[in-house]
């Protein structure tokens, strides 16, 4: 069979022609009447902004982290890669900066992590950056990875 190509145009003709008929309305059903105490509170997902930021500079403070939260505030895997080598992988570095700075934070709902960028300041105006990473569902909170700039 060959198609005509006014065949098509004829057909789609004939079918805009034909009465349409309307979807007959909806009826919407009444809403039930909710008691305030079941519907549930939006809760927030893990850590906000806020708290990392609160916590990194406690953690990281003016020259570097304490012992404790090197022991309880970092993930087993920063635990094992800090045994694996010399330098100190929470800092980025092989001694003690001189200060320490945390920018702003930035939050990944959707990844469960948020970081900061680090900013460790050194001897003759040497400043040196890192990211720190933290897991939003961490408990308790802790540092989950850093990487480093160079």
């Amino acid at each position: 069979m060959m198609l005509k190509p006014y065949s098509l145009g004829a057909l789609l003709l004939t079918l805009s022609a034909l009465p349409v008929a309307a979807p007959a309305p909806a009826v919407a059903a009444p809403a039930a009447a909710v008691p305030a105490a079941v519907v549930p509170a939006a809760v927030p997902e893990g850590h906000t902004a806020d708290q990392i930021g609160r916590f990194l500079t406690r953690f990281y403070g003016k020259h570097g982290p304490s012992a404790h939260d090197r022991r309880h505030h970092v993930s087993q895997v920063l635990l094992e890669r800090q045994a694996n080598t010399q330098s100190d992988v929470l800092l980025c570095a092989q001694n003690e900066p001189q200060d320490i700075g945390i920018g702003p934070v930035t939050v990944a709902q959707a990844a469960g992590v948020g970081w900061a960028t680090v900013t460790t300041h050194w001897r003759a105006d040497k400043t040196d950056t890192f990211t720190a990473y933290v897991r939003l569902d961490s408990k308790p909170i802790r540092i989950d990875d850093v990487i480093c700039a160079g």
